[in-house]
Formats: C-alpha cells, sequence, structure tokens
C-alpha cells in the first residue's frame, strides 16, 4: 500500500470519529430537550420517546462504522494490503469478507451417539434454568424495588440501558480472559455481522426490562411461552430452514400447553395486574428481536463454524460499544446515587454472572442444537420455574393447568421421538 493510500484511510478514519462526536453531541441535545419536554417523559407511551433516543444513541456508532464499511469496500482496501499494521489489523478484523478459518482447519463434524447427545442436553437445560431463574428473580427486584439510601430515602432504579451494558461488559470480559488463556482465536468472523445480532439483542433485553413498567412479571413469561413459533419463521426467513410438519405441530401444542398452564397456575389470575397497549408493544417487539438474535446466531455458527466462547466475546464487544455510546452521552440519573447501596451493588453484579453464564449456555446451545431447540429448553424452563414456585408458595394449580403441563411435556416426547425415528438409520438387508 503506498503512502498516499495511508494518508487517504487515515483521513477517512479521522472523519468517522469526527463523525462519531458530531452526532454523539446532537443526541445530547435530544435527550435534553427530551427531558425539558415534561408531556412526554410523563405520557404512558414515553418508552417510545426513549426507545428512539435508544436507536439513534446506536448509530452515533452504527452510522460512521457503515461509512468506512463502504468505503473499505468500495475501493478493496484488503486486497491491497502489502504489509500488516496495527491499522489494518483492527480493520480486517472488523469488516474484512475473508474466512478466518480456513475450510481445510475447520472441525470435521463428529457423530455424536443419542446417549452422549442427551447428556449434553440434559447438562444445558439444568444450566439454563438455574442460570436464568436467579437473573429473572433478580431483574423483578431491580425493576420494581425501593432501595433505601444512607440518608433515609428511598430510590427506584429505572435506567434499563446500564443494566444492559453491566450484563454484557462481564460477559465480555468473561470470555475475553478465557479465549486468551485457551490461546483461541478471538474474532473469528467479521465483526460486523455480530452487530445485527448485538443490537437485535439489547434491544430485546431493553423491552424485557421496560415492559416490567407496564405489565407484570407472569404476563411477560407468559408471552415468552409462544416465541417457539417465531423462532421457526425467523429461521425460515434467514437460514431457508426446512421444517418438518411435525415440528410446527408440536410447537402450537407448547405454546397452547404453556399458555393453559400460566392461566391454571395462579390462584388469582386477575392480581397479575391490567396489561396496557404499551406493554403489548414492548413485549411483541422483544419476541420479534429474541427471535432474529438467536437465528442470526445459529446461522453464524454454521458459517464460521464458532465457538460459544467466541460468539459471547464478540456480541458482548458490540453490545458494549453501542450501549456505552448511549450511556456516555446521557443525562445524569439516579444510577450514580444508587451505586451507594451495598445492596444494589450485589444484586447487580449477581445479575450480571447469572446472565453472562446464561449467555454462555445459551450459545452452547444454539451452536449444537439449533435456534428452536433452545427456545423450547427456555420454555421449559419457565414451565419448571413455576413449578418450583408452586411447591414453595403454596399455589393451586387447576385442572386447565395441568392439562396445560401434560400438552407441553407430551410436545416435547413427541417431537424427540419423530426426531429419533427420522434420524434412525434405514435397516441393512439380509
Amino acid at each position: 500500500m503506498t503512502m498516499r493510500s495511508k494518508i487517504i484511510i487515515g483521513l477517512v478514519l479521522v472523519l468517522c470519529v469526527l463523525g462519531v462526536l458530531a452526532l454523539g453531541q446532537f443526541y445530547h441535545e435530544l435527550l435534553a430537550a427530551y427531558e425539558q419536554a415534561g408531556t412526554l417523559s410523563d405520557s404512558e407511551y414515553s418508552w417510545v420517546f426513549r426507545l428512539l433516543l435508544n436507536l439513534f444513541g446506536y448509530s452515533t456508532v452504527l452510522v460512521p462504522c457503515y461509512v468506512l464499511y463502504k468505503y473499505l469496500e468500495r475501493t478493496n482496501y484488503f486486497d491491497k494490503i502489502t504489509n500488516q499494521t496495527w491499522v489494518s489489523r483492527a480493520l480486517f478484523a472488523c469488516f474484512s469478507e475473508h474466512d478466518r478459518i480456513p475450510e481445510t482447519a475447520k472441525p470435521a463434524k463428529v457423530e455424536e451417539s443419542p446417549q452422549r447427545e442427551g447428556l449434553e442436553l440434559a447438562f444445558c437445560f439444568t444450566g439454563l434454568m438455574g442460570a436464568y431463574l436467579v437473573w429473572g428473580l433478580l431483574q423483578e427486584k431491580i425493576m420494581t424495588q425501593n432501595y433505601a439510601m444512607p440518608d433515609g430515602t428511598f430510590l427506584r432504579f429505572n435506567d434499563s440501558q446500564f443494566l444492559v451494558f453491566i450484563n454484557r461488559l462481564l460477559g465480555f470480559l468473561i470470555a475475553f480472559t478465557r479465549l486468551l488463556c485457551t490461546r483461541q482465536q478471538v474474532i473469528a468472523a467479521p465483526l460486523y455481522k455480530f452487530s445485527y445480532c448485538s443490537l437485535t439483542n439489547i434491544i430485546s433485553a431493553w423491552c424485557q426490562y421496560e415492559a416490567l413498567k407496564y405489565v407484570s412479571f407472569p404476563t411477560q413469561v407468559l408471552s415468552k411461552s409462544c416465541k417457539v413459533i417465531p423462532v421457526m419463521l425467523m429461521g425460515k426467513l434467514i437460514s431457508r430452514n426446512k421444517y418438518e410438519p411435525y415440528e410446527y405441530g408440536t410447537a402450537l401444542l407448547i405454546s397452547v400447553g404453556m399458555m393453559l398452564f400460566m392461566f391454571g397456575s395462579q390462584d388469582q389470575p386477575a392480581s397479575w395486574g391490567a396489561t396496557s397497549a404499551s406493554g403489548v408493544c414492548l413485549l411483541a417487539l422483544y419476541m420479534w428481536c429474541d427471535s432474529f438474535t438467536s437465528s442470526w446466531q445459529g446461522a453464524l455458527f454454521r458459517r464460521h463454524s464458532l465457538q460459544p466462547l467466541q460468539m459471547l466475546c464478540a456480541v458482548n464487544l458490540c453490545s458494549c460499544a453501542l450501549t456505552a455510546a448511549a450511556l456516555l452521552r446521557a443525562r445524569p440519573s439516579a444510577t450514580p446515587r444508587l451505586l451507594q447501596n451495598p445492596m444494589f451493588v450485589s444484586d447487580c453484579a449477581l445479575l450480571s454472572v447469572s446472565s453472562a453464564l446464561g449467555q454462555l449456555l445459551i450459545y452452547r446451545t444454539i451452536a449444537r442444537f439449533g435456534p428452536v431447540v433452545f427456545t423450547i429448553i427456555m420454555t421449559l424452563r419457565q414451565a419448571v420455574s413455576i413449578l418450583v414456585s408452586c411447591a414453595v408458595f403454596g399455589h393451586a394449580i387447576s385442572a386447565l393447568g395441568a392439562l396445560g403441563i401434560v400438552l407441553v411435556f407430551a410436545a416435547v416426547l413427541l417431537r424427540v421421538r419423530c426426531r429419533t425415528r427420522k434420524q434412525k438409520p434405514p435397516a441393512q438387508p439380509a
């Protein structure tokens, strides 16, 4: 690469940095205008404006990076590199379309016995159930409880963006440290490809936290039980996956069974609280974004033969960059004061640890069994958590709820049996 080309790429990088700063300043002014307009912040639909502000905050990173990517693509930058510098290596890791792992170096797919596959599935299920049971309880506590401050006042946490950031930051640090210790490749695919699922991941997490302000926790759990079918449709759209009729049938049975079980597993369903239009919109956006996230990650696993730690590291790195861009330019909130409360700090730390472990198990499950099986596991986890709650707190389960749980487990067993029969090799003639 000539000196002239190096100067040009340097100028382009400087312009991108200036673009980030300019967009960031504009974002800061928008936040100030939003907070001064009391009619917007006090409205039931204030979440719409906060979501748009968050998206603009993410765009302060995404738009300059997109401009840089299009420039590198148009000028064939990576085909002209003759000597490696730290700038070219960074750009290569972020934007290059070249394969990171040669075809000869990709690990060969090994056929495993059904017993080993069953043990792996049981491990993923129990790990996900434990991690997200703790995560769900802490999520509800942090978003709905008032914390006592040293001066005697009470504060409630309301910064969903901060909660998403610390969860993703700890997940990135754990994965990055582990990859370095085991001498594995940290970035095994173009980093920009992870930004798509990273963006939908943080939006779905934000919607999940924000929805608790409008709907009750059981209502939120109920919406998650119907996520199997959207995940299948998203997989068909993204990866052109083909599903057998029994897979659609069992997915429908699981959704219907979980709905019946949810409605029949509480003593007083009316105590769940009213479901507002804002809550419904947030839950619908959560389901769409979450379905895209798992389906896109499944496609990346197949395309680049990634390890779960590599997926965890790359996705959380992109998520940290996006959420930090919005947080650094945000207006002051009550979060710094809440950090003086030891209980709040310990709740956030434990929430982040359970989230990081849960993410690692998520990627392991998607890599081994695909996004649909992962969604079914998470649906069963919700059923088990409600059964545990009923056993601990003495809630009654009606006949409708019992019918629902029978339908769920029958659908899962039917799905396993159909899959086993399909994978069974035909008998050889004598």
